[in-house]
């Protein structure tokens, strides 16, 4: 069984990391082990930042929170929502696609970057991230960044081990924004569109001044699979708006009547629009219990259908999409086609493919991430080595 280590100090973990390094024995670091993929790599522990858990301090005028990394996410979220504050980028909970346990953590979430639908105007985890504390290949804890946004100092360092999944250091604490939870939401959907003709109205929703918050194409194929079933038949287009009630409502009525002339227009209530986005969100209808292959795919917005309908000219597919089509969640009905995928993303103007799920044999060949081109892997070699030169922190996680 692989050791795992649960350090409840800063410092403890510190010095577990500079025992390590005198060793040079390896750690994967893990928040709440719900996207882990692999089992640790043979003759490394498991480095968990559990143990560091707890709200440090919570600013609701300010709109700031930090928070130790290990502290679970929805502490966090019932905290904000007793002052009716959110995050703003609905970080996705991928437990039913990876048929994985455990409890989402709040570093977790920022070391995979794990970002959702309001991505599109929130930006992503990385965007809300003010600062943190770290402990790197040496042991050394480090303070970045500051916990108002105006303190800039180390905002590049944020940004860069926010997404880094455990490969540089093992975060301890974090300082994030936050925003107020809208009033009222609805969705415009519109129900028989092709994935080509959704994209067209995406974009034309999207480039109007009614502050869309979400836009995703739901091909009959998954249609039936979002909402309990209550969607209207045919394709659905969603459009997300949020706010005030009385300004919701004039926006809908404004991008319903533009998109009339793409199909038929029906209108979601708040509570509909909730369970819809949170389904799109957790990638809900790939939830099957199955270990069929699922991509996470990050192209162009205008890209995307054209991607899916490259692929299934050659292989079975099925796939959804958000973030205006520029996120496609892809599941393959047999083996996962890594090298057809990325040819085509290739194709399509570039992008970035990330397998979450398939049998074990197949994620251990190492085909899971995007192959890095030359020059930006060289750029990595060198921040990984500042951060951790003794290559302690070994990664085959997804967060």
């Amino acid at each position: 069984m692989t050791p795992i280590h649960e350090p409840l100090s800063e410092e403890a973990a510190a010095r577990l990391v500079q025992v390590a390094a005198l060793t040079k024995s390896p750690f994967v670091i893990r928040g709440g082990g719900t996207r882990s993929l692999h089992a640790a790599p043979e003759g490394a522990d498991v480095l968990s930042a559990r143990g560091l858990a707890g709200i440090v301090a919570y600013n609701p005028a300010e709109m700031t929170m930090t928070a130790r990394a290990g502290t679970p996410l929805e502490v966090v979220e019932a905290a904000l929502a007793e002052k009716r504050q959110m995050l703003a980028f609905e970080p996705p909970d991928l437990r039913g696609v990876l048929g994985s346990s455990g409890i989402p953590t709040i570093g977790g979430v920022f070391a995979a970057n794990a970002s959702g639908p309001r991505r599109l105007t929130a930006g992503a985890a990385r965007d809300s991230l003010l600062g943190l504390r770290f402990v790197n290949g040496r042991g050394e804890v480090v303070k970045a960044g500051g916990r108002v946004m105006k303190n800039v100092t180390g905002l590049d360092l944020v940004k860069l081990l926010a997404g880094s999944h455990g490969a540089l250091a093992l975060i301890t604490e974090v300082t994030f924004r936050l925003l107020p939870v809208p009033e009222t939401a609805a969705t415009i959907l519109v129900s028989g569109l092709n994935d080509a003709e959704a994209a067209a109205a995406m974009a034309t929703a999207m480039s109007m001044s009614v502050e869309v918050s979400g836009a995703a194409h739901l091909p009959e194929s998954v249609r039936g699979r979002f909402a309990g079933g209550a969607l209207p038949e045919g394709a659905a287009t969603a459009l997300r708006l949020e706010g005030l009630s009385a300004s919701v409502e004039v926006r809908a009525q404004k991008l319903a009547a533009a998109m009339a002339g793409f199909g038929r227009v029906a209108r979601l209530d708040a509570e509909v629009t909730a369970r819809l986005w949170r389904e799109v969100r957790d990638a809900a209808p790939y939830a099957d219990g199955t270990a069929r292959p699922l991509w996470r795919v990050s192209v162009a917005p205008t890209a995307g259908q054209q991607l899916v309908a490259a692929l299934r000219l050659e292989t079975g597919v099925d796939a959804f999409y958000d973030w205006q089509g520029g996120l496609v969640w892809l599941r393959m009905e047999a083996s996962p086609e890594a090298a057809l995928l990325r040819r085509y993303i290739k194709a399509v103007g570039g992008g970035h493919a990330t397998l979450l799920r398939a049998r074990p044999e197949v994620l251990a060949a190492g085909e899971a991430f995007q192959p890095q081109a030359e020059a930006v892997a060289a750029l990595q070699g060198r921040v990984k080595a500042s951060f951790d030169p003794d290559g302690l922190f070994v990664s085959r996680m997804m967060g």
